[in-house]
């Protein structure tokens, strides 16, 4: 096994990563926002689950020509191969990458978290521009990386948050940057979604499927003896290996609007409280505070506290308790600022407004957003609205539009997210992070900012 890490003080040594297996790019490769294309043709890599899905939303747009699937398992790549049957079917996304570097223009990565940074660093060295679903990486260090390069060489990329596309998110953004609760002091975010788990690892090994190739699936992560039902399909996200827990697949979502609306960066300092880590499974519950420094939207001492787990959020916090004994939301967030509240359920639903424990009519606030901005009627469907975000990436490569999500925001909120799991590592232990170097002050945490990447 072969240390290899995306963390550097180099420029140029990140810029010059190659991962294992991974041709030097041809020198002429350009990025496709250079040329005015009218069509776009897609390699898609990993179209299981959430990517069968992100591969129907990308080929909804009337300009897509889906041109290579990709996935380790078979079964998947039948069900895909069978929708476009005159895609070219991979099994190893370096050799369809080889392959089809002159015949597709766009790349986009639903893979499990582990293998987002090598796929799309391997897409983005070619000089291809990246859809890849959030979390956007695994590690820090491959966030920082993803995101230099896509600055480097120009391109297009956006991350998989579709709702940051949805109405109601946007709304949100705009009031809240309007002053409608004046400065936000702290924010409470919460999910009873459950990717945990107290399990040890498990011993032994079973047959593989002839329909899975798991060396491929485990990619640039450590060996490991397959085991039925524990890692793939479905299970992978509560496993520190490959997911990021709940923190990592919730938490993106909903971290999404505080922090674009708030203009966030990185955090000083993290801390989490859970149960102690058993190195394979993330804690079932966990309660994660940030505080970051202020700004323009903020006071100067801003926090900020996520849920998750069965039972989240903390029903005694006095904050969270809403006017008229209502209930709280399953899934979303409080902005709580010097002039009042704003509830920000998960999702689909206006934000409401409370202050001194009363519900406060906004109508008035959302009519003037509304008009401002030139925002349509909201649309209270799934289906018809989580397309936007796709599209919003494809016609971006098309020289039509912009992605509101690309690598350079998504990755230092992915980097957010990150550093909250690694503080899992460490429960009931505040850790200091310094935004300009990339480290804890803490030297033990800095043991996870990477790993290994096997050869493979």
């Amino acid at each position: 096994m072969k240390r290899r890490t995306f963390i550097t003080t180099s420029a140029a040594a990140l810029a010059a990563i190659t991962l294992p297996g991974c041709g030097t790019p041809a020198e002429e490769a350009t990025a496709a926002v250079v040329q005015k294309l009218t069509n776009l043709r897609t390699a898609h890599i990993g179209i299981g689950n959430m990517g069968l899905e992100d591969l129907k939303a990308v080929s909804s747009h009337g300009k897509v020509i889906v041109t290579a699937l990709c996935d380790v398992d078979s079964n998947y790549l039948e069900a895909a191969g069978a929708l476009f049957p005159d895609a070219k079917k991979y099994k190893d996304y370096r050799v369809m990458l080889k392959e089809m570097a002159d015949d597709i223009d766009a790349v986009i990565v639903s893979t499990p978290d582990h293998t987002h940074a090598p796929a799309s660093m391997q897409a983005m060295e070619m000089g291809k521009p990246v859809y890849c679903q959030k979390p956007l990486t695994h590690h820090v260090s491959e966030a920082r990386a993803m995101r230099k390069m896509a600055t480097d060489k120009g391109l297009i990329t956006q991350m998989g948050i579709q709702v940051h596309s949805f109405y109601d998110y946007k709304l949100a953004t705009l009031l809240i940057q309007s002053g409608i609760i004046g400065k936000v002091q702290r924010v409470r975010a919460w999910s009873p979604k459950n990717w945990g788990t107290d399990s040890e690892a498990p011993t032994g090994s079973d047959p593989v499927p002839e329909t899975l190739d798991w060396n491929l699936w485990l990619g640039t992560s450590a060996e490991r003896p397959y085991k039925a039902d524990v890692y793939h399909p479905g299970n992978w996200r509560k496993l520190v290996d490959y997911g990021c827990g709940t923190l990592g697949d919730m938490g993106v979502h909903i971290f999404d609007t505080p922090y674009n609306a708030l203009a966030l960066d990185v955090p000083n300092t993290i801390k989490t409280e859970c149960r102690a880590p058993n190195g394979f499974g993330f804690p079932v519950n966990n309660v994660v505070t940030y505080t970051f420094p202020g700004t323009k939207y903020t006071t100067d001492e801003f926090e900020w506290v996520w849920y998750d787990g069965p039972g989240a959020p903390d029903a005694d916090s006095e904050e969270l308790k809403l006017p008229n004994g209502d209930v709280l939301p399953e899934q979303g967030a409080l902005f709580i600022g010097t002039e009042g509240t704003l509830l920000l359920p998960h999702f689909m639903q206006l934000p409401k407004k409370i202050v001194d424990g009363a519900y406060v009519d906004i109508t008035t606030e959302i009519a003037a957003v509304e008009k401002e901005q030139n925002m349509a009627e909201p649309v209270r469907d799934y289906g018809s609205e989580s397309p936007k975000h796709y599209h919003q990436f494809v016609d971006a490569c098309l020289g039509e539009d912009e992605c509101t999500a690309p690598f350079d925001y998504s990755a230092r909120l992915t980097e957010t997210i990150l550093l909250g799991v690694i503080a899992a590592r460490f429960p009931g232990e505040t850790l200091h992070w310094d935004n300009a170097t990339a480290r804890f002050r803490e030297e033990k945490a800095n043991a996870f900012l990477d790993s290994p990447y096997r050869t493979f």
